[in-house]
């Protein structure tokens, strides 16, 4: 809404690539233990879709052609299942699903939510901002800056190793998770975001996880440049423009 009232002003179409809340997923993929609560797509799509597309290209192949498996490292973490140019499954990186990242809580034992839910200890405004905001490495560590974990881990501090690692360790069971949705069938394991500047962190997740695909990594991101890239492809005419719906969510 907000490209549209800048480019109607103008006369001009807007585009909006790849937003967070691409759902692609097969349906089977959103099923749940509670018929009344479905599993929902939010993510790094901007920046998942970007590096995949350059692998592709870089490998010499078309993004279509691939099942990849792709790694978004940031404040929030999301690890997504590319099927053939469509992310079939992914975690909500969000709303409290997947790995903990380093300012969110990931999933966590259903139980004990629910029980510090109703401790009264915390408001449910204060619960959703453990869940995104306050939770992950910075709940652990007291920061949220992997730049200041890396050098306390080289400093010789075991809980900031500790928790650097285990952020590792559950990130690479998430991509065990998507390989099985692959059903092992993977071209590659993509790493993408800020942290994946984070050496260390790439390679402690490699070891676990380089028996699955080959590895490659993008460190950071140009989301700008992957907007622009993806107007470009519609206007070439090499993708056709999709609708854009608004679901409207009340919040109670």
């Amino acid at each position: 809404m907000i490209a549209d009232s800048i480019a109607s002003k103008l006369n001009l179409p807007a585009y909006i690539v790849d937003p967070v809340v691409v759902d692609e997923q097969e349906e089977v993929a959103k099923v749940t233990g509670l018929p009344f609560i479905k599993r929902r797509s939010i993510f790094h799509a901007l920046n998942q879709k970007k590096v995949a597309r350059q692998l592709a290209k870089d490998i010499g192949k078309a993004y279509g052609e691939l099942n990849l498996i792709v790694v978004h490292l940031g404040g929030g973490i999301s690890v997504g299942a590319h099927k053939k140019g469509r992310v079939v499954d992914v975690n909500n990186a969000l709303n409290g699903d997947g790995p903990f990242a380093p300012e969110r809580a990931g999933s966590l034992p259903a139980w004990d939510l629910v029980e510090l839910c109703f401790s009264k200890k915390y408001s449910k405004l204060e619960i959703k901002k453990l869940l995104a905001g306050k939770g992950g490495v910075v709940a652990h560590l007291g920061t949220n800056n992997m730049r200041e974990v890396k050098n306390r881990v080289d400093a010789g501090d075991h809980q900031a190793e500790l928790i650097a690692k285990a952020l590792a360790y559950n990130i690479s069971k998430w991509i065990g998770a998507m390989a099985t949705v692959l059903e092992g069938q993977i071209d590659g394991i993509v790493i993408t975001g800020g942290l994946a500047h984070y050496e260390d962190m790439v390679n402690w997740i490699k070891v676990r996880c380089q028996f699955i695909a080959p590895f490659y990594v993008y460190p950071g991101g140009d989301e700008m440049r992957a907007l622009a890239e993806g107007a470009l492809r519609v206007l070439k005419g090499e993708e056709a423009a999709k609708i854009y719906e608004k679901e409207i969510r009340e919040e109670k």
